[in-house]
């Protein structure tokens, strides 16, 4: 859990790198219709949620640096008896003052005529001019007398690069529940299923175990299925055989998790399954290894396309010089995507991966990054070998940079051959 101190660390922080006279304003996020008076469930905006832990909707944080003094502001629902009959209580300013520390505290409704007061006389304004929110475009007409305007976006991205002890706690914990889900998942009779019920299961778990939310859509790729993606139809029969492709990780607190095992249906991986999933493995444990502080993602890139390329030519599913195949781009057919992605408040956590002077930011200790090479070999591809056709394999961990080394904090969910399969007889 995140306590209200570290919140405003955090604002502290934000405040301290915008420019004198200014005024920055992060928005909640809006409900979503999904089909006439239904909703989508409400998720907070993550940066609003970064710099305040307030999840209700309808709300504002507005920030304001002087030459000699700072003010925080937060703008909340009033509260309405008969609303909240429908939606569920609401903080109200009473209860936010007791709550937050901030300087002042105003109803929603106020936020209108607030922000042409103290747009008044500044000189820069930092928002999310990328976000399309209905409300930026009213603040940038509010703002006609602004001489600059910064994305926030960036300074806070910047700022959730680093996790905190409570953040890799939380991450830490997110981990832990999709780990059991996993494990269910590698133990259970699985020949005959649809891929949907073993998702239904895996989801279960989340939720049974307090992660109310999964942190992106779970992908269950049975056989060639796998070769697709971003697969999410998840409505095929697991067929006896053929392997399994799992990318689930759940949400815990609002942190993420993101990790993928690949699996036999029936427990036991081919000869040619295991060929494809230990080149896999192998490279993955190689790019871990050379996670520390101050590697760029880019080496870590470049080493996984190497050590694929040259077990692709070893296995005869590429033929011809490892330089030049990787040169002509011709891994890309079976290897297409990156190595991983920052992970954190949202999976595909916002947090550049470009410096101010557009030169690649290297890992850092308390960083938390996705490592996940994978091989992708459609069933009608046959300039490949036939025993390797319709196999997808990828494997995905996730890792903290740590001051001389990393850690991987999903190490405990199995993903050597053996282990898998030792499991898959319980």
């Amino acid at each position: 859990m995140i306590r209200e101190n570290e919140y405003k660390q955090r604002r502290d922080c934000l405040l301290n790198k915008l420019s004198n006279n200014s005024i920055a304003i992060v928005f909640s996020a809006t409900n979503k219709t999904r089909s006439n008076d239904t909703q989508y469930p409400y998720r907070q905006d993550s940066s609003l949620y970064y710099l305040t832990g307030f999840k209700e909707d309808n709300s504002a944080l507005v920030l304001i640096k002087y030459k000699n003094k700072t003010k925080s502001i937060l703008f909340v629902q009033k509260k309405d008896k008969n609303l909240e009959l429908w939606t569920g209580k609401r903080l109200g300013i009473k209860k936010a003052k007791q709550k937050f520390k901030i300087d002042e505290i105003y109803e929603s409704e106020n936020l209108k005529s607030k922000l042409k007061e103290f747009l008044k006389d500044k000189k820069s304004l930092y928002c999310d001019l990328n976000s399309g929110h209905k409300k930026i475009k009213k603040v940038l007409q509010y703002a006609k007398s602004i001489e600059n305007h910064k994305n926030i976006s960036l300074l806070v991205g910047q700022m959730r690069l680093i996790k905190s002890e409570n953040e890799i706690k939380l991450i830490k914990k997110a981990i832990g529940i999709t780990a059991n889900a996993h494990h269910y998942a590698m133990s259970s009779k699985k020949i005959g299923k649809k891929e949907y019920e073993l998702q239904a299961e895996i989801e279960y778990i989340f939720k049974r175990s307090g992660a109310f939310s999964d942190a992106y859509t779970s992908i269950i790729a049975c056989g060639n299925s796998a070769n697709t993606l971003h697969y999410i139809n998840n409505n095929k029969i697991l067929v006896n055989n053929e392997l399994i492709l799992i990318d689930a990780g759940c949400e815990y607190d609002y942190y993420a998790s993101d990790i993928t095992r690949t699996i036999p249906v029936n427990g036991k991986f081919s000869e040619a399954q295991a060929e494809i999933y230990q080149l896999v493995l192998d490279t993955q444990i190689e790019i871990i290894k050379n996670i520390k502080p101050g590697v760029n993602r880019t080496k870590l890139q470049s080493l996984a396309e190497l050590l694929l390329t040259r077990g692709m030519v070893k296995l005869g599913i590429l033929h011809g010089s490892v330089k030049k195949l990787i040169k002509n781009n011709v891994h890309k057919k079976y290897y297409p995507h990156g190595i991983g992605h920052w992970m954190g408040i949202d999976v595909h956590d916002q947090a550049p991966y470009l410096d101010n002077k557009e030169k690649e930011i290297p890992l850092a200790s308390g960083m938390v990054l996705t490592i996940e090479p994978g091989l992708y070999i459609n069933k009608d591809d046959k300039r490949v070998p036939k025993k390797y056709r319709g196999i997808g394999i990828r494997i995905e961990d996730d890792i903290l940079v740590t001051k001389y080394g990393n850690k991987n904090l999903s190490s405990a969910i199995v993903k050597r051959i053996n282990e898998i399969e030792k499991l898959s007889q319980v």
